[in-house]
């Protein structure tokens, strides 16, 4: 089995959105001001293809296992999380929805907002692959990686292994989450 990854395309949408919204849950209804995983995913696949916000295409990686997506992650400058978050606001003001949208990304990292695999392909080095390309992004920007993942959340085991450290905490949409910081490599 072999897995690459490329630059996520227009096309990805049906693909992206949903396995989006399974890995952010909470936050992706928060983000989208919908009430179920299936309205979030909908608003969310009509943002993908848009530039400028944080779950765009031009943000997102896809790996492919044997030719199929199988896998992606979303990840951008943390200097850039306040305006990419904009579009979100403006979104949620114009449904008439409380426009309080937490910006994750911190100043000083590439962040790294979605990681998620499909469920079957789960262990065959998909997510691997993409953090490895995560990592390699990072340090083409000479920027430290940093996410943020659920307490008691499986993946943390992944980054752990990738040389991520505690960096923190927070709250977000209800739920509290641990802030990991893959530091750069000593040169």
């Amino acid at each position: 089995m072999s897995v690459t990854v490329r630059p996520a395309q227009v096309f990805d949408a049906g693909f992206a959105a949903p396995l989006i919204q399974q890995t952010i849950g909470a936050i992706g209804q928060a983000l989208t001001g919908s009430a179920s995983d299936d309205e979030a995913a909908h608003v969310i696949a009509q943002f993908f293809p848009l530039r400028g916000h944080r779950l765009s295409f031009t943000q997102t990686l896809i790996a492919e296992l044997d030719g199929r997506p199988a896998g992606l992650a979303v990840l951008y400058p943390g200097e850039f999380a306040v305006p990419l978050d904009q579009p979100f606001r403006d979104f949620l003001k114009s449904r008439g929805l409380p426009d309080q949208v937490v910006s994750e990304g911190l100043p000083g990292e590439l962040y790294l907002d979605t990681l998620a695999t499909l469920p079957d392909v789960r262990g065959q080095g998909v997510g691997t692959a993409l953090l490895r390309a995560c990592s390699e992004k990072a340090r083409q920007q000479s920027l430290p990686l940093g996410l943020l993942v659920e307490e008691g959340n499986p993946a943390q085991r992944l980054y752990v292994r990738h040389g991520f450290v505690a960096a923190g905490q927070t709250q977000l949409a209800g739920h509290r989450y641990l802030r990991l910081r893959q530091p750069l490599p000593e040169l």
